[in-house]
């Protein structure tokens, strides 16, 4: 039964109770009425309008909580109190029933704690305190008040728990009195089964059949709440061009569209959200609304403590265990939640009954779930023979494998029926607590905690198991499921499980027996080739993971002497400790690019003393650093995105004056530098010995910062050869302190002053001290730095009074066919020596291409010349190229635009290139090469900073690596990745 079909939403009853006077009336009111809440006026109504036209009018063009509202407003003016009561009467009613409703579905789906005693304890503390917070949060008299509110926390914290008390606790009224009238509540699961839907429908779910009071629960959408559960999981975007949003509740819209609109309260103005999700899903679905309140679901070092102590009973073990874990940060990380944290106590306290009072040597995390499941499976020793626990884990790790590669996290009875699980199984892993039944889905099964899932996988995918595909991820359709694309934590289990100590764990316990020969094999030949193609690999932070859980010393310095270059991500203090693990097993490193993040932000700079301590880094990064100083083949030291810091600059001070430190090149770019530390830098440039270039690119060093620097290259113990502020906030005026640089200091061979405001006159000012013959400079870049034609001419004064100069880069500047005439000159006299010079994106046409061909002729030292990103035409390359095919043309390397010439003239490019076997053809500008770096316009130069998190995606893809990895057990979605191994040639 629909609304219109209900007594209570009969419109033309109520309109019938009204007399002439009365209806004549209302439609008096009605036009007014629609102006007040923003609706146009009605098609074809006047004040003639019958009363049944009426409603086919207004239930037609308008939604019905517009129509109920604007019914109750008007006969409220037209006092019949007797019909704005029953409407009154009616919305009381249906917020009962809501409730009722709501009661009813969580009572139903509530399942008895399987922790009992101790997560009893935890959950009923937390949520009392979510409770309170929540319950003014969306009171408008709150200072606290918000529409929008997160409840973050990792898989197990507690969220869904949270949730369904709340829902309890306002049914019975306990909370949100008055503040809210109706929930509608949605899990990701529900929502990953929608293709479209609309906001009636949405709302109507949860009640008899389909049909909900929609008029009664938008009527007032301001005291209307949604809770969404595991929005990070939601498969829908939330990137929704603003046209294709919809404000018509009744209108069948795709899912993403309707979320979408919904946030940003096209449908349902005013209403309120409850959004649960996991931390690295918080960023994206926070972006999509404006203001939020965050309640994080996290226990504290002090809730860590209590929670040991109540699964111990006894207070040293529960000392013993507690100590351990946090000397880890690994198990710190792990401990975070109620769930983890008993697996992490079930696991240490089978060594605790193992090995007496000696002590735990857990160390990874292999350790502690292999612990876990061989405690588990063993637990019922007196009542399951070996062979039976044996099987029960084959096909436990079939189904993990399984699941995981379809994207399955939660299973049906007919998935575990296929990888051969019994209802005597299911049960068996029910009470050790193994398997639970899902929180979210219906009639399903889950791992306790994904972390056992894709441990079991990574034990699965070291056995020999049967092929098997688990019906759910057979479906010609298949539903909608969370996704899972992360395979490195499998990998890193593997990796952990090729240790023979932590292997055996398994092995003597259960019985099984896990293949690791062809595995190690596979890593070490995988290694060889990344080693030998750098480029392969963005950054090292997932396979120092995996070496880490390894721990296998001889295994570990294997694979790290196929690296002489290494690049680390720090953005938590376990990747200090697993850096720290690595790095103290290089032998041959010699190149090291290390990014510091978030490590070193301080949440209260007023607490800050001169010793300087960081949030909870302790001496870790000092242990780092330290490793790096005992590598003498280091010689590349890149802390880009590290944010400065007294501590930092003493512990990089320490480090380049240690006569075993053998570092040359220092690179700080984009670390925030500002002209108060330039004395820190200048310090480090008269103590060190063996430094030889500094990368200070993407820092606001300006003026005055440049000029400290240039006090300290003028320090007779100061070696530098090359100094690169790329993009360092200078102008015209920090030029003088250069200039007496490039005329007095006896070591300046390179100088990169590329993207600051110079100008002309800064250029003028540069040029001068560069005819000196006291000038050591060699290499000059001045790209990016706004001048024009009218100091080319003292720019070609320079080319043929300094002997020194080899490099000139001048790209990106508004030189023009005039300028290169003036620099063609110089290129052609004998005196010029020069063998680079960069004009790419310099305005040129091909009017300056005559001077550039007799130059090519005519130079005996130029070897490269970049052009491009300049229109040079046709004609203009044509002449090029037949200078490059001149016998006394020497140039090896050039750089032409010419992807819009005419195919004649690439032709001819080719036959120039085939006759002239030593010639390179260049394609990328200087702007391209900066790009990463910088992006720049004239009077508005500003810095593009790389990605403040680790790339999402990068180059090496893990997971892959477990695609490819040889193993008898063969699965239809890896066979289409690789059947076989791939050769070493290739990744």
């Amino acid at each position: 039964m629909t609304e219109t079909d209900s007594p209570d939403f009969d419109l033309l009853w109520y309109l019938e109770k009204l007399n002439k006077k009365e209806f004549m009336s209302l439609k008096n009111h009605l036009k007014q009425e629609c102006l007040e809440i923003g609706l146009p006026e009605i098609p074809g109504f006047d004040l003639r309008t019958a009363k049944p036209d009426l409603v086919n009018l207004l239930t037609t063009f308008y939604e019905a909580q517009h129509v109920w509202n604007m019914m109750l407003s008007i006969f409220q003016k037209i006092r019949r109190a007797d019909l704005c009561e029953k409407i009154k009467a009616r919305r009381k009613r249906n917020r009962e029933t809501h409730k009722a409703l709501i009661k009813n579905k969580i009572l139903l789906q509530w399942e008895k704690c399987l922790f009992e005693n101790v997560h009893n304890t935890f959950y009923e503390e937390t949520i009392v305190e979510v409770l309170r917070k929540l319950d003014t949060v969306y009171d408008p008299r709150s200072t606290f008040y918000t529409k929008d509110v997160f409840l973050v926390g990792e898989k197990g914290a507690g969220k869904t728990m949270v949730m369904k008390v709340v829902l309890l606790q306002w049914t019975h009224g306990d909370i949100w009195k008055d503040v809210i009238s109706y929930i509608v509540h949605l899990t990701s699961h529900e929502i990953n089964q929608m293709s479209e839907s609309s906001l009636v429908e949405l709302i109507s779910k949860e009640w008899p059949s389909g049909q909900a009071p929609v008029a009664d629960i938008l009527s007032d959408s301001q005291k209307l709440l949604f809770i969404l559960e595991d929005m990070d999981n939601v498969d829908a975007s939330l990137n929704v061009d603003e046209s294709a949003l919809c404000s018509d509740s009744r209108k069948h819209v795709p899912v993403s569209v309707l979320l979408s609109s919904l946030f940003k309260r096209k449908m349902a103005p005013g209403s309120l959200f409850l959004i649960s999700l996991r931390p690295d899903g918080k960023a994206a679905v926070m972006a999509s609304v404006k203001k939020n309140y965050s309640i994080t679901l996290k226990f504290s070092d002090e809730k860590r403590k209590k929670y040991f102590a109540l699964f111990f009973k006894d207070s040293q073990k529960a000392t013993r265990a507690l100590k351990l874990v946090q000397e880890n940060d690994m198990f710190v990380n792990l401990c975070q939640v109620p769930v983890s944290c008993w697996i992490t106590c079930v696991a240490l306290n089978r060594q605790v009954e193992m090995g007496g009072e000696g002590k735990l040597s857990c160390q990874t995390l292999t350790d502690l779930y292999a612990h876990f499941l061989a405690n588990t499976l063993t637990s019922g020793a007196g009542i399951m023979t070996s062979q039976r626990r044996r099987t029960l884990l084959e096909r436990l790790c079939l189904l993990a494998l399984e699941g995981l590669w379809h994207d399955m996290l939660h299973f049906t009875d007919a998935d575990l029926r296929s990888v051969g699980l019994t209802k005597a199984d299911v049960s068996a892993l029910k009470a050790l607590r193994i398997l639970l039944p899902s929180s979210n889905c219906t009639d399903r099964h889950t791992f306790i905690h994904l972390k056992i899932q894709e441990f079991c996988a990574a034990v699965g995918y070291m056995m020999l198991l049967s092929e098997c595909q688990i019906p759910s991820a057979n479906k010609k359709y298949p539903e909608r499921r969370e996704r899972y694309n992360d395979f490195s934590p499998i990998t890193m289990s593997i990796f952990g499980l090729l240790n023979e100590k932590r292997r055996k764990i398994l092995e003597t316990s259960i019985g099984c027996n896990l293949l690791t020969g062809e595995l190690k094999k596979y890593f070490l030949q995988k290694m060889k080739y990344m080693g030998d193609h750098p480029k392969t690999v963005e950054h090292h932070m997932p396979l120092f993971y995996c070496l880490f859980e390894n721990q296998d010393e001889e295994f570990v310095k294997q694979i790290m002497d196929s690296f002489l270059e290494v690049t680390i991500y720090i953005q938590e203090n376990k990747d200090l400790m697993v850096s720290l693990y690595c790095l103290e097993h290089c032998r041959l490193l010699q190149k090291l690019k290390l990014s510091v993040q978030c490590i070193f932000e301080n949440k209260e700079p007023h607490t800050l003393t001169p010793r300087l301590s960081y949030l909870s880094v302790g001496t870790r990064f000092e242990d780092v650093f330290r490793a790096i100083v005992y590598n003498p083949n280091l010689k590349f030291l890149s802390l880009n995105c590290v944010p400065h810091s007294l501590k930092m600059f003493s512990l990089l001070g320490e480090v380049l004056e240690n006569p075993v430190c053998r570092i040359q090149h220092l690179s700080l770019m984009k670390c925030d530098l500002k002209a108060s530390e330039c004395q820190e830098i200048a310090s480090l440039l008269i103590k060190s010995k063996n430094l030889k270039k500094l990368t200070l690119s993407n820092n606001p060093l300006k003026n005055e910062g440049v000029k400290i620097l240039c006090n300290a290259l003028l320090h007779p113990d100061c070696t530098l050869e090359s100094l690169v502020l790329l993009f360092c906030c200078l102008t015209k005026t920090g030029c003088i302190s250069i200039g007496r640089v490039l005329m007095l200091s006896k070591t300046l061979k390179h100088l990169d002053l590329g993207v600051n405001l110079l100008e002309n006159l800064g250029v003028s000012i540069l040029t001068l001290p560069l005819m000196f013959p006291t000038c050591k400079l060699q290499e000059l870049e001045l790209s990016g730095c706004f001048f024009t034609s009218d100091v080319c001419q003292s720019i070609a004064l320079v080319l043929t009074n300094n002997s020194n100069l080899r490099s000139l880069e001048l790209g990106s500047n508004d030189i023009g066919d005039k300028g290169v005439e003036m620099l063609c000159d110089a290129l052609k006299h004998p005196k010029c020596k020069l063998e680079n010079i960069g004009l790419e994106e310099c305005m040129l046409t091909s009017g300056c291409c005559a001077s550039l061909a007799s130059v090519l002729i005519r130079s005996k030292t130029l070897k490269k010349l970049n052009l491009l990103g300049n229109d040079l035409r046709d004609e203009g390359i044509l002449q090029l190229l037949e200078a490059l095919g001149h016998p006394d043309c020497v140039l090896e390397a050039v750089g032409l635009q010419i992807n819009s010439v005419a195919a004649e003239t690439r032709k001819s490019l080719l036959t120039v290139k085939k006759k002239n076997t030593r010639l390179t053809l260049l394609y990328q500008s200087w702007a391209a090469k900066k790009g990463r770096e910088v992006s720049y316009n004239v009077g508005d130069i500003r810095a593009v900073s790389l990605p403040p998190t680790v790339p999402v995606s990068p180059r090496l893809n893990w997971h892959l690596i477990c695609f490819h990895m040889p193993r008898k057990f063969r699965h239809k979605k890896s066979a289409k990745v690789s059947k076989q191994p791939p050769p070493s040639s290739s990744t």
